[in-house]
């Protein structure tokens, strides 16, 4: 007997006790101990729920729609180049015993392409990895301190950064105490020795283009986050368009690596954080949205939207309900392939076709649903954190200038 049949496991699917924060130590714990439990609705056929009682097919209904409001993260080619990367550098990192200046990496990409919740798996799992090498345990735990493991440190990049406010939030992912006096110095040996502390070998700073490279402030708040990489973990930042950001104005690109390489941290030297004048080096990786030009483009947006499909329980879709027909070319024309703008749309659509008994998703209804994207107050429009999103066909219609060469405009007037 399934949950919705008994009734049991309804908050499961149904009532989430409490979003995760993972801007906290005890939200990012919660989430990644959580982020692969959520349990999809049986499929059922259109006879099967049928045969369901009232309260079984308001129950099922409730779980459908709860699956498709968590659809699962899918590799794509360009999540695969990313993870190579990333899980590389990390790993290779943490494994360092030599006490030199570790490789960062810069990711980036447009608005809604998955760039975070790539990342954010991929630490999580080198998490996963890291405590189990280690039982758990810090094997760098200095004696005397609170006994807490944190192999990694997601922090969001505060909208109107600062070097104050950008430590300051490092410092609450951790909840160390921040005193009112503390002036820069204070904060950045507290940061120090937080990561030191709590074993931290990986630091993401996500939005990082929320810094702009004409403000004094934003600047030295670059500066700063460069210093962090005095500390022996590795630095992972995320942003969106980040070469036209000016993030790597004082840069150069290395030829032999491909990595860019920036002068040292001036907040390093002042605060004595690092002895040497060792230059920072990034790779630079990319997660693109999909294309739509070549046949192996073509190929990997249909396998991703049959990846999507086999996770849809709608009771009268056929097999190729996202694979059929013309529906990859209509889909790609939609969302020009950003997968966030096609998770949006499918979501609604399927609630749509929930609602209407349609239990399907075609063109028709599909054409009903605007993309809005802008809802999400957590994000910055002028960071291109929202990626432009083409109209639905019916509205391109209305819009079309309509010719008028050859309308029968009736009998022409007669004039005196």
């Amino acid at each position: 007997m399934t949950s919705f049949q008994s009734g049991q496991g309804i908050s499961e699917f149904l009532l989430p006790k409490q979003t995760p924060v993972r801007e906290t130590l005890e939200g990012w714990e919660d989430w990644r101990r959580k982020r692969k439990s959520f349990t999809p609705a049986p499929r059922l056929d259109l006879a099967a729920w049928r045969a369901l009682s009232p309260r079984q097919r308001t129950l099922h209904d409730l779980h459908r729609t709860s699956t498709h409001s968590n659809l699962p993260l899918l590799q794509t080619p360009m999540t695969k180049a990313v993870t190579k990367l990333v899980h590389g550098r990390i790993m290779g990192n943490a494994l360092k015993h030599k006490p030199t200046t570790r490789a960062g990496v810069m990711v980036t990409g447009g608005g809604y392409q998955g760039k975070t919740e790539t990342v954010c798996e991929i630490i999580a799992t080198f998490e996963d990895t890291w405590l189990e090498l280690h039982r758990q345990l810090n094997p760098d735990a200095v004696p005397g301190s609170r006994d807490l493991h944190a192999p990694v440190a997601y922090v969001q990049t505060p909208v109107t950064a600062k070097p104050k406010s950008t430590c300051k939030a490092i410092l609450n992912f951790y909840g160390a105490p921040i005193h009112a006096r503390m002036d820069l110095p204070d904060l950045v040996r507290q940061v120090a020795v937080s990561l030191q502390e709590n074993g931290t070998k990986v630091l993401v700073l996500d939005d990082i283009t929320r810094l702009r490279m004409h403000r004094v402030d934003d600047q030295d708040t670059l500066d700063l986050i460069r210093a962090f990489m005095s500390m022996h973990v590795t630095l992972i930042l995320i942003g969106v368009d980040i070469p036209r950001s000016g993030l790597l104005q004082e840069g150069r690109r290395d030829p032999s690596n491909g990595q860019y390489v920036l002068p040292p941290s001036q907040h390093a030297k002042v605060h004595g954080l690092e002895p040497t004048q060792t230059q920072r080096r990034f790779d630079l990786v990319e997660l693109d949205h999909f294309r739509y030009d070549t046949p192996q483009q073509i190929a990997a947006w249909v396998d991703h939207l049959a990846g999507i499909q086999a996770n849809l329980r709608l009771l009268k879709a056929p097999a190729d309900v996202l694979t059929g027909g013309h529906m990859p070319e209509y889909l790609f024309e939609r969302t020009n392939g950003v997968v966030g703008a096609l998770e949006r749309l499918i979501e609604d659509g399927c609630t749509e076709a929930m609602e209407t008994k349609e239990e399907s998703l075609t063109v028709d209804v599909l054409d009903h649903i605007d993309i809005i994207l802008e809802d999400d107050a957590g994000r910055d429009p002028d960071a291109g954190e929202i990626p432009a999103i083409p109209p639905r066909r019916s509205q391109v219609e209305r819009k079309r200038p309509h010719n008028s060469v050859f309308d029968d405009r009736g009998p022409a007037e007669e004039t005196g």
